[in-house]
């Protein structure tokens, strides 16, 4: 599903990501773990086309989509909930989650019905401005409009960034049982320990730029192997 090769990042002239690989398959969920700092939001930008390469490749369900912009990458079927949610505040929930329906054009199938099944909330509050609603709600709209229209691979930049813990485990069991009801492919960064935990099938490490390593099995659900490339 996914497929990114040596790839290289930079911001200006200060090189951020160094030789990145990493691998998605069709119906996975992948974490990719570290501290501030070390690369997690530019590999997340990049992949969706927000920031260019300096070297490398990124394909996407079989096609080089490298030089592609955002926009062309979404219709292709890429979801993408930033860092701090980002939902339109002036707008209703509703129309919030209509805007997902520009992703993955390839797709007559709109997931309105699962969204308020998963997170009824925002069917109740289909009127509401989403400014005014709190972190949790917000990111429960960020997901829904970008699984509103069918995405093959959901990317999700720290999730659980300012949002209450109990939210953040309803949010973790929620993900992981979206990708199994709807076949989404799901690609995160995080350094939540109960989320990189609970939601990934397998999880990279990154620091200072680099993958420097891949856990999975035991060595996944060990909090100490995990803590160690997460704590300050």
């Amino acid at each position: 599903m996914l497929e990114i090769e040596n790839l290289s990042v930079s911001y200006g002239k200060t090189p951020i990501l160094r030789d990145v690989d990493v691998s998605v398959d069709a119906g996975e969920v992948v974490g990719i773990m570290g501290k501030n700092g070390v690369g997690k939001t530019t590999l997340v930008k990049a992949i969706i086309g927000l920031l260019e390469a300096d070297a490398g490749t990124i394909r996407f369900d079989g096609r080089d989509v490298t030089d592609e912009r955002a926009d062309e990458r979404a219709r292709r079927g890429i979801g993408y909930i930033p860092q701090g949610r980002d939902v339109f505040p002036e707008l209703t929930v509703e129309q919030n989650l209509k805007m997902g329906e520009t992703i993955n054009e390839a797709s007559e199938t709109l997931h309105y019905d699962t969204v308020y099944e998963y997170f009824p909330i925002l069917e109740e509050r289909r009127s509401q401005k989403a400014g005014t609603m709190s972190g949790g709600q917000q990111q429960m709209l960020a997901i829904g409009r970008a699984l509103v229209g069918d995405p093959k691979l959901l990317l999700l930049d720290e999730p659980s960034e300012g949002i209450q813990p109990s939210i953040v485990q309803d949010l973790t069991r929620d993900l992981r049982e979206l990708s199994a009801d709807l076949g989404t492919t799901i690609l995160f960064v995080e350094q939540n320990l109960h989320v990189v935990q609970n939601l990934s099938e397998r999880c990279y490490a990154i620091d200072k730029g680099t993958i420097v390593d891949e856990l999975e099995g035991d060595r996944l659900a060990s909090r100490d192997e995990v803590a160690a490339y997460l704590a300050v």
